[in-house]
């Protein structure tokens, strides 16, 4: 999954989502469950002290008595963290009655510690207790004994540490819910994300087949949302097949329409003997030139702009080699190969052929004894361009070329040397080939003390 692709996308989208909106919700749930936790557990403090007053209460013409055994077994051991109290005020004496839990020591009382009743009179906080606990003290004034003039504290504490423990048990559970409904969602999304985006790679691997000339179209049933897509992108490449034919038809008319009248002209002209007709040769083959150097590039152009358009290598300088040996057969020449299986050109054969043809003829005739071709892949693209490329080398042991003449430009028609027969077009019509598939073309010294022409051309995957 890429930075810069649809997939990672989405993806960090939905897992931002995620880790916002589970934390938020975990949040919310634990302080709702915090808060009827603690309400519950202040209504069973508040029951006690309710139970403790109405027991101390049995007989309202004397003091409180002690409240008896409601079946709360935690009042009875001792430093259990639950507690009652009942301690006169207004320092009158009177009988001071705790719980047996307390073992003698005192519950410290909110009054004292200027905490204010609420509307119910009851004064809540939590505070240090017996044995260094932290309790919930709730505490009620109530009036018993005599006349109800007796004003006694009359106290109830749990130990905080249970509501804290039931708190940290439900938030430890809370985070390993949630972080597994987290990693289940992720994962969720991230399934969805490659079973939604699988017919985009069934089109990228369609377009490789189309543009590695294995398919001509892009066919299979693709999901309706993709259909579109796949329908204008097979009317392109039938629309783009057309253009080439006609622009093929069109040039093929072009090269009869001039090449006629400028025959007619020529052989005209060669019958007078006069300077005009023989300034109208002259000019003539100026324009029948031009002429064939504008139209062959118009065809090559035409057939490049075609797509998927692919030709192995090894078996087009295979065939090239076995004519020019046949050709060369009384100078014992030797031609070697070194071309990997497999190995593609982006482009028509007619092109490679001649190409190829090209280099290996010109390469044959100046040789002494030996022409090597080698073809592989040149990954790094070296030429200025991005993408992947081929690099061909034909080298010969012949004389070569000097510094100078490897300097200048490759013209249309100049020879290096009159000695060999030939039309000096080859290497013009290499260079032109080459440049129209954004390649390049160029001669050096070769470690075989004669030529390497070197040819850098896309490489098909």
């Amino acid at each position: 999954m890429r930075l810069n692709s649809l997939a990672f996308r989405l993806f960090v989208t939905a897992a931002a989502w995620v880790l916002v909106v589970l934390p938020v919700a975990g949040w919310i749930i634990y302080s709702r469950y915090e808060h009827e936790a603690r309400i519950a557990f202040d209504s069973r403090i508040a029951f006690f002290l309710t139970v403790v007053i109405s027991d101390a209460d049995e007989q309202p013409e004397t003091a409180p008595n002690a409240p008896n055994n409601w079946g709360e077994g935690l009042f009875e051991i001792t430093h259990s963290g639950w507690y009652w109290q009942i301690v006169p005020l207004d320092g009158r004496p009177g009988t001071v009655l705790r719980s047996p839990s307390l073992s003698g020591d005192a519950l410290p009382l909110p009054s004292e510690h200027g905490v204010t009743p609420n509307e119910k009179e009851m004064r809540w906080a939590n505070l240090e207790g017996p044995a260094h606990q932290q309790v919930r003290v709730a505490e009620q004034v109530f009036v018993f004994g005599e006349g109800r003039s007796g004003r006694y504290s009359v106290t109830v504490a749990g130990k905080l540490s249970e509501i804290e423990d039931s708190l940290a048990a439900f938030r430890a559970q809370l985070v390993q819910a949630l972080a597994l409904a987290g990693i289940g969602l992720l994962a969720v999304t991230l399934f969805q994300i490659r079973f939604g985006l699988f017919p985009l790679s069934r089109v990228e691997q369609g377009l490789a087949g189309i543009r590695s000339g294995d398919a001509t179209r892009l066919d299979g049933d693709l999901p309706l949302e993709i259909k579109p897509l796949q329908q204008e992108l097979n009317a392109l490449l039938k629309s783009n097949q057309e253009i080439v034919e006609r622009a093929r038809t069109h040039v093929g008319n072009l090269a009869h329409a001039l090449k006629t009248p400028l025959a007619v002209l020529i052989n005209e002209a060669r019958s007078d003997p006069s300077p005009f007709a023989q300034k109208v040769i002259e000019q003539a083959d100026v324009m029948t030139t031009q002429v064939n150097l504008y139209l062959d590039r118009a065809r090559m152009a035409a057939r490049i702009g075609v797509i998927g358009r692919v030709t192995e290598v090894r078996p087009v300088g295979e065939s090239i080699i076995r004519a020019l040996e046949r050709i060369h057969s009384d100078r014992d020449l030797e031609f070697t190969i070194d071309c990997p299986v497999g190995t593609r050109f982006q482009g028509e054969r007619h092109d490679l052929e001649e190409m190829l043809g090209n280099l290996l003829d010109n390469a044959s005739k100046w040789a002494h004894s030996r022409v090597n071709l080698v073809a592989a892949p040149k990954l790094d693209g070296s030429n200025g361009a991005s993408g992947d490329w081929l690099e061909i080398r034909v080298d010969d042991d012949g004389p070569g070329l000097t510094e100078q003449q490897i300097a200048e430009p490759i013209a249309r028609g100049r020879r290096l040397d009159e000695t060999k027969p030939g039309t000096g077009l080859g290497h013009s019509i290499v260079a032109d080939l080459a440049y129209c598939y954004s390649g390049k073309f160029e001669l050096t010294p070769s470690d075989l003390g004669g030529l390497s022409a070197r040819l850098t051309l896309p490489l098909a995957s």
